[in-house]
């Protein structure tokens, strides 16, 4: 139960944050904060869970032979229900500032590639800093994923909305800083994503698949 707890509170203040300061106008601070919040929501639930925090990136340590698919759909449910109750904190924290209506992307085709690549960008990150053998008990692993949501956000944040995780995606269709007509771009995006960098690791490091480890 405490894995899905912290999977919770890591997506709601991922999502919260993202909402607080996009919707409260911080401009071009925001990818920093976001970046930011997710560093540390990581090295406070990193022993836990893993610190997801992200569905495409379950998926992708799913795929990596990290995670058991009922632990997976756990996290899902609890990123996803993270995500909404970040919503209603927003809603009624800006309540006075929450968007009239969600603009459409104004391109799908280029979205859809951005959203690919960054989540790629993460997920690939992720792999090889959180769960590589090569690489194991380090101390920078929440810093290097969190810059990589930065960073990626500054890079492609204009182009798709910089979403690169299908939970802040349905949170920010909630706060109708995206369409929910463009949700799509999102889900196939980024999981397809996290699909490609699961499989890149295992060409990369064909001697590392570990499988999950037995239950503690």
């Amino acid at each position: 139960m405490r894995k899905y707890i912290t999977e919770f509170i890591g997506t709601f203040f991922l999502v919260l944050i993202i909402g607080l300061v996009v919707i409260g106008g911080t401009g071009d601070f925001a990818p920093l904060a976001i970046g930011a919040v997710l560093m540390v929501m990581i090295f406070a639930g990193g022993h836990i869970s893993g610190a997801h925090y992200n569905p495409a990136v379950t998926f992708a340590v799913l795929l990596r032979g990290r995670i058991k698919i009922v632990d997976a759909i756990g996290y899902w449910i609890v990123q996803v229900a993270g995500a909404g109750v970040a919503y209603l904190a927003v809603m009624y924290l800006l309540a006075d500032k929450m968007p009239p209506e969600a603009q459409e992307m104004a391109d799908t085709s280029k979205g859809l590639l951005a959203e690919f690549l960054g989540t790629f960008a993460l997920a690939y990150v992720v792999l090889n800093t959180a769960t590589s053998k090569g690489t194991k008990d380090n101390s920078f692993y929440g810093l290097a994923i969190g810059f990589t949501v930065m960073t990626m956000a500054y890079a492609m944040g204009s182009i798709s909305g910089g979403a690169f995780n299908p939970a802040v995606a349905v949170g920010i269709s909630l706060m109708k800083l995206a369409a929910w007509n463009n949700i799509w771009v999102y889900l196939i995006g980024c999981f397809a994503g996290a699909a490609m960098a699961a499989l890149v690791f295992r060409i990369s490091s064909p001697d590392d698949h570990q499988r999950v480890p037995p239950a503690q």
